[in-house]
């Protein structure tokens, strides 16, 4: 039972995209979609190579917006605006989920390699509004992404996140080694397991690991 595995945790610091939603609902693949059309139309490339680019710039730099930002000089405003710009259709509330997020003793809080606006629309659907105490998207560690230590810090110390007394729930399993490596409780939520030293906890099911904490 992982409940003693957290009972030193008094933040709980959740990612949004397939972690606060199943990926089954495929909501990535119209950002994806809409990332390869926003870098066609400002590097004047074609698709395919557009589409290399974007899954270049996300291995290397953290988000594509990284690295259209240092190597392109890209504003990341109208971007964001763009890719985000998706339908949230295939989402449904989870009254479950609310309930056990709000159950867990502590500050409970969103950060996401997404912007803000976006992930409030999200959380808004999904019903989880009022479970969380703050969101924060990428625009708050200065446009600096997720693996990044220094985007971590960045929001920890923005919010007062403690990382020693924190868990961090994440779908990208490379975004759990900075948090490990600063003392967090790492859980990778994904329908297939990652074997990595720095991952504590994995669940194909998030509202049934929270039953098993609270």
């Amino acid at each position: 039972m992982p409940k003693p595995h957290f009972s030193h945790v008094t933040a709980w610091v959740f990612d949004l995209d397939n972690t606060l939603y199943p990926p089954a609902a495929r909501l990535f693949d119209q950002i994806e979609a809409r990332m390869t059309q926003y870098v066609m139309d400002t590097l004047r490339v074609p698709r395919a190579e557009a589409d290399q680019l974007r899954h270049q710039y996300w291995r290397d730099h953290g988000t594509t917006l990284a690295g259209l930002m240092r190597l392109h000089d890209l504003d990341p405003g109208p971007y964001l605006d763009h890719v985000h710009d998706i339908s949230l259709d295939h989402l449904d509330p989870d009254a479950e989920l609310a309930a056990r997020i709000q159950a867990l003793p502590g500050r409970k809080i969103v950060y996401t390699n997404g912007c803000g606006p976006y992930a409030e629309r999200v959380i808004a659907k999904r019903g989880l509004s009022g479970a969380f105490d703050a969101v924060y998207g990428v625009e708050h560690a200065g446009f600096r992404p997720k693996p990044e230590a220094e985007a971590f810090a960045a929001i920890f110390a923005r919010d007062g996140v403690a990382p020693e007394t924190a868990a961090m729930f994440e779908d990208d399993a490379r975004n759990l080694a900075a948090p490990h490596a600063m003392g967090m409780r790492t859980v990778h939520v994904a329908p297939d397991p990652h074997e990595a030293a720095y991952i504590h906890h994995h669940t194909d099911d998030l509202s049934g690991f929270l039953a098993r904490l609270i």
